[in-house]
């Protein structure tokens, strides 16, 4: 089977990065390809772990002319949605998200010349739609340390990390706008020639005949392919040609048979259908065989009441693609998609002559793989997708970095790139609006994950949307900051059993996170609390006495962490010893006619993601009247994933009508305690 990503998904580890294609300065760019990953009794998903609750968001776009749209999104706004999307597992959550401009700046901005800074948020509507150009980090609005450390971190998964390396190789792209500041290949495209089962180890080529990565180098994509997939969908849905909620027996009839006559499009963009993760599809030679593999599965569970991974939701999206349009899966990739974007080195089954751009996979032999083929290289893993003809809506797209850049910036851009348009503003809006809210954990859009901590790292939001491949690739945009990381690996070269969790692609999204700067509030510095797991950072105020009925303490606060699992505490202590929670009131700020928005935090915590913008605070101090207390501060993090962290400024207690403590004051911040918190300008 398939799939890199879903499934419980909260472990520590493993993941992998890779590389695109360059294309030119300010234009759209090329290559690479990339497939999908299989069966022989495999699992239909990437990452591990359980994962926790959290909300959604959107906001409204408006959309205009261009290429491959279509014309009105019927069907397909927000407006047009209606309480219909009530039903059957979820509903949508339409809560606003700030600009990334607004949410880069938190005050005052990085100072960017080409970033999400001067650009505005993603999913833009409006003239300025960026086209991609190679750049510094500080024309992107980025900070080049954590970009250094991205690279350096990829580099050791090349090592044993522990018992194998997790990935052969890597193509690693980053950018801001429309600006990528990162595109590295690092590793090998093709270093194994086989897998020795018996000693565990690979069987490399003659150093002669291994293929360095390089920046074009094209990758089998395995399950990013159901993302080209989804978007073909709603199109159809936007042109009126697909609805999003009828039957999908209504366009396949077969379908309907094992009790799957109720199952939406919908329910198979989102994985709610009750599919399982895959069947063995491969098994059967002819197509007719598959046909009825499918028209025959039951599902695992009642349409609509379980969110559950499959690859045989997008099969069947597949099928019903190519029912409506009279054209197949391939050639709609092609004509909607590819095309218009000049992603020219995106598509199924590559030629031969690509072959020696193409990073290798796996020595797929019996029993880890469902067939008997040798080393797959230029033709697609997932073993569902090869039995298909290497065309398949789960898995078999084969892609470069720079050509998923293309496709990050696009969808950033509200569905345009250049003079062409594949989606409207209204459509790309609901791929990164979460329909999966009666199923808190496995936010998803339409295709696209949400809010995925386990690979997306610091860089998931409510509305950051990704997904992840098998073979060892991945893919997240960030419309809050206009961000978009591509890690493409080779993670199954030379076996599948190799690979283990995504921790190379969360230390890339945390690096890119960080690079993104959290300017102060006031002054030249804010303190920071850091993105350490496994940690407890502490901020305490020297001892204090309040006497008056007004005392307060009043800051201004920037966090956003893993919800639930991390979080940021005001205590206070009467004595040194046990420490208290003390609530406070955090004012957002002000947005249209609208004043500050006053949100209470009784339990005196604050955790999950907050708009990445600078929060006023207040916090009543009258139970301490007339007692010598202390207040501090406290960060902590799990050991598995971190948020972009949490930030203070502007410390101040005042005692009625007197400020008593002032941290702008040298002598006050002299008397500042920090354990884990740094003073940092970014």
């Amino acid at each position: 089977m398939t799939g890199d990503t879903q499934g419980n998904r909260r472990t520590a580890d493993g993941q992998d990065g890779q590389d695109g294609q360059d294309g030119q300065d300010g234009q759209d760019g090329q290559d690479g390809q990339d497939g999908q990953d299989g069966p022989g009794g495999q699992d239909g998903q990437d990452g591990p772990g359980g994962r926790r609750a959290r909300g959604g968001g959107e906001r409204t776009a408006s959309r205009d002319s261009a290429t491959g749209a279509g014309a009105a999104g019927s069907g397909i706004a927000r407006r047009r949605l209606g309480s219909g999307i009530l039903a059957l597992g979820g509903a949508l959550a339409l809560t606003p998200i700030p600009l990334a401009g607004a949410a880069a700046r938190s005050g005052r901005d990085a100072g960017a010349t080409d970033g999400a800074a001067d650009t505005g948020a993603g999913m833009k509507s409006g003239a300025h739609r960026p086209t991609l150009r190679r750049g510094s980090a500080a024309r992107a609005g980025l900070l080049q340390g954590p970009l250094d450390q991205l690279v350096r971190d990829a580099e050791a998964y090349l090592a044993d990390s522990p018992e194998h390396p997790w990935y052969a190789g890597a193509v690693l792209l980053a950018g801001r706008g429309g600006t990528v500041a990162l595109h590295r290949p690092i590793g090998k495209a093709v270093r194994y020639c086989a897998y020795d089962e018996k000693t565990d180890t690979g069987v490399e080529f003659p150093a002669d005949q291994q293929i360095a990565m390089a920046e074009d180098t094209v990758f089998d994509l395995a399950s990013i392919s159901k993302l080209f997939t989804s978007l073909l969908a709603v199109q159809q849905i936007e042109r009126g040609e697909l609805e999003l909620d009828a039957a999908v027996a209504s366009y396949l009839p077969d379908f309907a048979g094992g009790g799957k006559q109720d199952i939406t499009v919908r329910q198979l963009l989102t994985h709610t259908s009750g599919f399982r993760a895959w069947i063995p599809l491969y098994k059967e030679p002819t197509r007719e065989g598959k046909l009825r593999m499918l028209w025959e599965e039951v599902p695992a569970s009642t349409p609509g009441s379980a969110y559950l991974y499959s690859d045989l939701n997008l099969v069947s999206l597949q099928l019903i693609l190519e029912k409506i349009t009279g054209r197949p899966l391939d050639a709609l990739l092609r004509e909607e998609i590819t095309a218009p974007l000049g992603m020219h080195r995106t598509r199924y089954n590559p030629p031969a002559s690509w072959k020696p751009k193409i990073a290798a996979t796996e020595d797929a032999r019996l029993p880890w793989s469902g067939l008997e083929r040798g080393l797959v290289w230029g033709e697609v893993h997932d073993e569902n997708a090869f039995s298909l003809d290497g065309v398949a809506g789960h898995a078999g797209v084969f892609s470069c970095a720079w050509d998923l850049a293309v496709l990050a910036r696009t969808l950033l851009n509200g569905g345009a790139y250049g003079r062409s348009r594949i989606l409207s503003e209204d459509s790309v809006d609901l791929l990164f609006t979460d329909f999966n809210t009666a199923f808190p954990g496995d936010e998803h859009g339409l295709g696209f994950e949400l809010y995925q901590h386990w690979y997306m790292g610091a860089m998931a939001t409510p509305r950051s949307a990704g997904h992840t491949g098998f073979t060892g690739t991945s893919l997240v945009l960030d419309p809050s900051t206009d961000t978009f990381l591509i890690v493409l690996g080779n993670s199954v070269h030379p076996v599948r059993s190799w690979r283990s969790g995504s921790a190379p692609r969360v230390a890339a999204a945390n690096h890119l996170a960080r690079a993104v700067p959290v300017r102060p509030e006031r002054g030249r510095t804010a303190w920071f609390a850091g993105m350490a797991s496994a940690s407890t950072a502490t901020l305490t105020l020297p001892t204090l006495r309040p006497n008056s009925a007004r005392a307060r303490l009043e800051c201004a606060l920037w966090w956003d962490t893993e919800p639930a699992a991390d979080g940021l505490f005001l205590e206070a202590s009467a004595g040194g010893r046990d420490w208290q929670p003390v609530p406070f009131t955090t004012f957002a700020p002000a947005s249209g006619h609208h004043g500050p928005d006053p949100r209470p935090h009784p339990a005196g915590s604050a955790t999950g993601w907050s708009g990445r913008v600078w929060h006023r605070l207040e916090a009543d101090l009258t139970a301490w009247r007339g007692q010598d207390v202390r207040l501090r501060w406290r960060y902590t993090t799990d050991r598995l994933y971190v948020g972009r962290g949490a930030y203070v400024d502007g410390l101040r207690v005042r005692d009625g009508v007197r400020t008593v403590f002032d941290a702008e004051r040298p002598r006050d911040a002299g008397r500042i305690e920090a354990t884990g918190w740094v003073p940092s300008a970014d």
